[in-house]
């Protein structure tokens, strides 16, 4: 029960960080080293900004 619980608040977290790096302008997303397509992936953690 804890591993679901954990689980749905990583998601929340994620979906969260997703938005507000939706919010952002391509030009403040170049400024971070993101394309607005890697946002998912820098959000699971499956891309390191260098």
């Amino acid at each position: 029960m804890r591993s679901m619980m954990k689980a749905m608040q990583q998601r929340r977290a994620q979906s969260r960080a997703c938005s507000e790096l939706n919010r952002l302008s391509d030009r403040e997303l170049a400024d971070l080293g993101i394309y607005r397509a890697d946002i998912p992936s820098v959000v699971a953690g499956n891309r390191h900004l260098d």
